[in-house]
């Protein structure tokens, strides 16, 4: 069995501690994040074999459904992803910067595990809904031609999902904004 992460977004505190609970108990699950974001939504994520990781998102999506804003299961999610998420990525430079932003934390984690799939770019950060009334962002770096790649696929996904809000690719960023982006 492959190893898996998923996400189940709810949209109160209340439903969430609810549906963590559920997850954990219906599946052999790790949960990695249990927690409040802006604007009061729950964002709980769990990593596990791939069927445990299913079953406990099902569960959460069947019981809780009314309260749930977007889920995902990954399997096999590209290795970047977790640094980008706690902020330890540490890219050497940055020839290209993309971002880009949804209206949700689900869409953005599954848009950015495809990006980085798709073309030789590094993952910078995946900012998740705090401090952003609930939306989220990622930036990544490359060549212009592998971040234009992956900022495109990653746009297509987040579009299927109705979450895309914006994004950008930056030639040569200059070293003057440097500070905001690390």
């Amino acid at each position: 069995m492959a190893k898996a992460i998923g996400m189940v977004e709810c949209t109160t505190v209340a439903t969430g501690f609810k549906a963590v609970d559920g997850m954990a108990k219906a599946a052999e699950v790790e949960v990695l994040e249990a927690e409040v974001t802006c604007p009061g939504k729950f964002v709980i994520l769990v990593s596990g074999d791939l069927s445990a990781v299913r079953a406990a998102v099902d569960y959460a999506a069947g019981a809780y459904g009314e309260k749930i804003m977007d889920t995902f299961v990954l399997g096999n999610p590209h290795e970047a992803i977790f640094p980008a998420i706690y902020g330890t990525a540490q890219p050497e430079k940055i020839e290209a910067l993309g971002i880009l932003e949804t209206y949700d934390v689900a869409a953005l984690i599954v848009a950015a595990d495809l990006a980085a799939k798709t073309a030789i770019v590094e993952l910078i950060e995946l900012r998740l809904a705090k401090g952003m009334c609930g939306k989220s962002y990622m930036l990544l770096t490359g060549s212009v031609s592998a971040v234009e790649a992956a900022i495109e696929k990653a746009k297509a996904e987040a579009g299927e999902r109705g979450m895309l809000l914006d994004s950008s690719v930056i030639a040569r960023p200059s070293d003057k904004i440097m500070k905001y982006i690390f």
